[in-house]
């Protein structure tokens, strides 16, 4: 890569100084915001203003002492050209709003960490911008962080924060976990036991599965439907779809509580059955009837109007990425579909029949023909159906995607099928493992995954095609919570590692081993300090404080380097 400025990350395509010295930035400076930018210069407003105390006064055009928001066809959609010249201010002009908007971030942090707070802490100090030409865009379409809410219930308030937090990493896509066996997230109006009943459970293990620890205090949450409303218009002013996941047909004893006929009722009184409480496969899944199917489709109803899709035509729906626009990732719902076991459908005569009525060979087309129903239900809406790796078995349904979760396997089977593909190996970018073999890691779960082991990471699979390689649509960082019951927590494991994975997503960096790692820890340097700023609880380079230790409390790591494929 050719020599980037110090404190970027991730790092841009190009960095040129274009002068010596730079641009003040007073509280006096204009800004001028051109048709198409409108997400941008209110951020601005709202976000850059407050904490550097600039007032961003209206601009016109031809102002040549402030700050110009432009769009420019000539770019792709994501990419922004961030021009700061002498005796014409800076501009940011960007191929769609976008574009313009991660240029805004790139300002920012150009600006020094006090632009992360949210009030002056140097008030009436004048802002210099270093003159510098900074060309840009990203690699990946897709640059995603997968949020589990389900296990530990992370409110509104703390959702809106990481919305915050990937913005500022040029991170683009949530997939927002929200249903598990261990609560239900999100308010169903025709099924208002979902959350009466299935956002709450008694207690909660301590750990990992195999600890004798629980927390007793009962733990829940969800979030209303204006609260989802709210979460989806917050993060498309930060230019980030919002993918919901409602899992199928396993991890679904959440709902099973609240609605029991959704359980296969002939092998287990599923009235007996309440929120799980504890970590793993579960055995209770739902069974392959009508009135599962018709149940869902009434929750998925409501689903579709809480996350507009707002791209439309044939565009959405091609098989090869080729041709997906970024905008219609929001037309994208995660059913799930990994983990599944079998045994209550080997033992359930309604399960049983259901086979031999369709003519399958076993459970497991069973399970592909209960995921290709809602492929082609969410298809009739104009809407994709993305799942776990699982999903697979059995054949997919065209224009269905995959998250490649264990390992690149599935990846590589979903890509030379037809199907798109996001790159999300446990082994590589799970964020709950731990980040060091350290005795103070605290709960550590699985593989060691330090800061290099993820900045090192590839998410296109070298065995691909180039046509094959096309289909995948990017890559994301997967935040399981078992062990994450709160923001502090959450923010160890994410950071600093999902800086890593953010300049993986979006810089076009060389083969894994050739990677500047050493660079990359330089330029880390100064983005601790904004995360400083923001109040992130990252895990600093030389392990944890006291306070972010869990003595006593048991995980499960596992030894050796993980597996590659």
């Amino acid at each position: 890569m050719p020599p980037v400025e110090p404190a970027l990350v991730p790092a841009p395509r190009t960095v040129e100084e274009s002068a010596p010295g730079g641009f003040p930035l007073t509280p006096d400076t204009p800004l001028w915001a051109g048709p198409g930018t409108g997400t941008t210069e209110r951020w601005l407003r709202s976000t850059l203003g407050p904490a550097l105390g600039l007032r961003f006064p209206p601009g016109t055009e031809d102002t040549r002492d402030g700050l110009r928001l432009r769009l420019d066809d000539t770019l792709a959609p994501e990419a922004y050209r961030l021009a700061v010249l002498p005796g014409r201010g800076v501009e940011i002009a960007g191929g769609g709003p976008a574009g313009v908007f991660w240029g805004a971030q790139t300002l920012r942090q150009l600006l020094g960490p006090d632009a992360f707070r949210k009030a002056p802490v140097r008030p009436g100090a004048t802002r210099t911008v270093p003159h510098r030409i900074v060309e840009d865009g990203p690699r990946f379409r897709w640059r995603g962080l997968m949020l589990d809410v389900a296990r530990h219930f992370m409110p509104k308030e703390g959702v809106l924060r990481y919305l915050d937090l990937m913005a500022a990493h040029k991170l683009n896509v949530l997939h927002f976990h929200l249903t598990d066996d261990q609560g239900w997230r999100i308010e169903i109006e025709r099924y208002p036991r979902l959350t009466e009943t299935g956002s709450w459970r008694a207690r909660t293990k301590l750990g990992h599965r195999a600890s004798p620890l629980w927390n007793d205090t009962p733990h829940g949450g969800h979030y209303t439907q204006d609260d989802i409303r709210e979460i989806v218009a917050y993060a498309a002013e930060r230019h980030i779809a919002v993918v919901p996941e409602i899992d199928v047909p396993g991890h679904s004893q959440a709902a099973i509580a609240a609605y029991p006929e959704l359980g296969n009722t002939d092998v287990v009184d599923t009235s007996s059955l309440t929120v799980w409480d504890t970590w793993g496969i579960n055995p209770n899944v739902l069974a392959p009837t009508d009135t599962t199917l018709r149940f869902y489709e009434g929750v998925l109803e409501e689903v579709l109007e809480l996350f507009p899709a707002d791209a439309t035509g044939p565009s959405a729906f091609a098989s090869s990425s080729s041709s997906l626009p970024f905008s219609s990732f929001s037309s994208f719902v995660h059913i799930g579909g990994d983990e599944c076991p079998k045994d209550q459908w080997r033992a359930s005569d309604v399960a049983q029949k259901r086979i031999a009525d369709l003519g399958l060979a076993d459970e497991d087309a069973l399970q592909s023909w209960f995921i290709g129903h809602f492929a082609g239900w969410l298809a009739e809406r104009g809407r994709r159906l993305i799942g776990w790796d699982e999903i697979l078995q059995g054949g997919l349904a065209p224009g269905a995607a995959v998250s490649s979760w264990r390992g690149y396997a599935g990846g590589v089977a979903a890509a030379r099928a037809g199907h798109d593909v996001v790159m999300c190996p446990e082994q590589h970018v799970y964020l709950d493992h731990r980040q060091d073999a350290g005795p103070e890691e605290p709960v550590p779960i699985g593989y060691v995954r330090t800061l290099e082991d993820v900045y090192r990471f590839e998410p296109v699979p070298a065995e691909l095609t180039p046509e094959d390689a096309g289909r995948v649509l990017g890559t994301q960082a997967n935040a399981w919570s078992e062990v994450t019951e709160n923001q502090a927590r959450v923010d160890y494991q994410v950071f600093p590692r999902l800086a890593a994975l953010a300049e993986v997503a979006w810089s076009a960096l060389p083969a894994p081993a050739e990677r500047d790692f050493a660079g990359f820890e330089r330029r880390m340097a100064a983005h601790y300090r904004r995360l400083d700023a923001l109040g992130v609880a990252y895990r600093p380079p030389a392990g944890p404080l006291p306070w972010q230790r869990r003595p006593g409390v048991l995980g499960r790591p596992i030894d050796g380097a993980p597996p590659q494929r």
